[in-house]
């Protein structure tokens, strides 16, 4: 691994075999990343399937030629990876994680508010339906009862200028109601679908420009710091290195070295400043408040899943309800009416009493709140698959915060592997600092 490392970050390899084993290195890597590349913009960004592949290819054959020929950017590409732990990798996790939670949370929610809509458009319907077929019983039951009314009223020669019979003029609009209730159904639906790709769309971009940007910025950043690592010798250098000991020791200077440096650390220790630790906790504090976010949308697909579940079960579960029209009519004309002889000879009535038909009925009816023929979608359950992603990605940015700095102390040890020569001017230049601050002293 030693011997394919130093062929890797070699300027120039010497000889055929290091060529030919340098070509091979890079071939690997550019088809890992290639493969990586392709999967994310398929999957992750929703690119079609054969742009995806065309960009894949593309972009390994690029890489590669440029891996091979170029020194600095084979330097440039290996920081890229520590690079990927510090803030603009954490970006790119994260953009990934919210288009994970908004492609199969966001459309679930609406599934489920859609569920809740049918079933009270089913609900207003059939009730709507069951109260406009109640008004054909009271119908029946106004004519039932006008033609008894009639009968009684020419049983005692009395003529009125009225049939007895009422209209109900509600049943000659009930097509317009179903009519106005589909159209408002649709509208709804419409207006629905209309948010759902919006909010697709809308994130699907921004992840897009986010994704874009942040690799862009990740290869600027990377570059930027080999310009300045190549150009100024101060610049990150503040480490205790083997080269740096080596050459205190040579020259008998390794006290310099010795005692608490508030300047100088180790790249391989695990200790931390306080400073690093503060900045630690501010961007963990940062990825908590996006963590509540998400948890917010996704406890709002299981709430939208639990009402909807709850409206279809309750829906099936609703009774018929019974509904009893009872008409009780009693008369009689008798011979009370004798005491007004005038009245009696002008309405022409016997003297005896009449026998009267007396009107008594029941007219039932069942109003209906569901009914199988309503098309509801059943309820759509959260995915336990999403929640475990996004906490297996969070838990990875959780542990990126605070790698992000052996990240830039990895990135300090991969550039002065590339450039060795270098390395010793800067170490050169570090140990000439500290024995000037020793005098000064």
């Amino acid at each position: 691994a030693a011997d394919l490392w130093l062929v890797y970050s070699k300027p120039v390899p010497a000889n055929g075999r290091e060529l030919w084993t340098l070509f091979l290195q890079c071939s690997c890597v550019t088809a890992l990343i290639g493969g990586l590349f392709y999967n994310w913009m398929f999957a992750s960004l929703e690119y079609s399937w054969h742009l995806s592949v065309a960009m894949a290819v593309s972009f390994s054959l690029l890489l590669l030629l440029t891996l091979f020929l170029v020194h600095p950017a084979r330097c440039v590409f290996s920081m890229i990876m520590p690079t990927l732990g510090t803030k603009q990798g954490r970006k790119l996790l994260l953009s990934t994680c919210i288009m994970i939670v908004v492609v199969n949370v966001t459309p679930n929610i609406i599934s489920n508010i859609k569920t809740i809509l049918q079933v009270i458009k089913c609900i207003c319907k059939n009730s709507s339906e069951s109260f406009l077929n109640s008004t054909v019983l009271l119908e029946t039951a106004s004519w039932e009862f006008g033609e008894a009314i009639q009968e009684n009223l020419h049983a005692i020669n009395i003529d009125k200028p009225m049939n007895g019979h009422f209209r109900f003029s509600l049943l000659e609009n009930s097509s317009l109601i179903y009519q106005q209730m589909h159209l408002a159904g649709e509208k709804i639906g419409r207006d629905f679908l209309a948010v759902e790709v919006l909010v697709k769309d809308s994130v699907r971009v921004g992840n897009k420009l986010v994704a874009g940007f942040s690799m862009l910025y990740l290869c600027f950043e990377s570059t930027w710091y080999l310009k300045n690592y190549l150009t100024n010798l101060r610049f990150d250098n503040f480490y205790i290195t083997k080269k740096l000991q080596s050459l205190a020791e040579d020259r008998k200077a390794a006290y310099l070295l010795e005692g608490p440096s508030k300047n100088l650390i180790r790249p391989t220790g695990l200790k931390l400043s306080r400073e690093e630790v503060m900045l630690c906790l501010v961007q963990a504090m940062l990825l908590t408040v996006a963590l509540m976010l998400m948890l917010v949308v996704v406890a709002m697909d299981h709430f939208a899943f639990s009402v909807a579940d709850t409206a279809v079960r309750k829906a099936a579960q609703f009774s018929v309800v019974p509904v009893t029209l009872s008409i009780k009519y009693s008369v009689s004309v008798g011979a009370k009416i004798r005491i007004l002889p005038f009245l009696s000879e002008l309405l022409l009535l016997p003297d005896e009493e009449l026998p009267l038909q007396d009107f008594e009925r029941s007219y039932h009816h069942y109003l209906i709140f569901s009914s199988a023929r309503c098309g509801i979608s059943p309820p759509t359950p959260p995915s336990p698959s999403v929640l475990l992603v996004m906490g297996l990605l969070f838990c990875i940015l959780y542990v990126a915060v605070f790698l992000e700095t052996y990240a830039r102390r990895l990135c300090r040890k991969i550039a002065g592997c590339f450039f060795e020569s270098w390395e010793e001017k800067r170490v050169l230049y570090l140990y000439k600092k500290l024995s000037r601050k020793h005098k000064e002293e």
